[in-house]
């Protein structure tokens, strides 16, 4: 679940790095705009994995790192 999160919050910076650069929205442009549902539920899923790697910054690291 962490390697999924962490795949979609890089799309999302990704994305929001090419809407702050060049006005770019690469999801709406791939799924039909910023009010196509496909693109809304991209942008749910990618706000949802933000939110759950806020609780990788309060996880132990010794204990994940022994699970290993």
């Amino acid at each position: 679940m962490d390697t999924i999160a962490l795949i979609l919050s890089i799309i999302g910076c990704l994305n929001w790095g090419l809407v702050g650069i060049f006005r770019f929205d690469l999801v709406a442009w791939l799924f039909g705009g910023q009010t196509a549902v496909v693109s809304r539920i991209v942008y749910t899923l990618v706000a949802l994995a933000g939110v759950w790697c806020i609780s990788l910054l309060f996880r132990d690291r010794r204990e994940y790192l022994e699970a290993e």
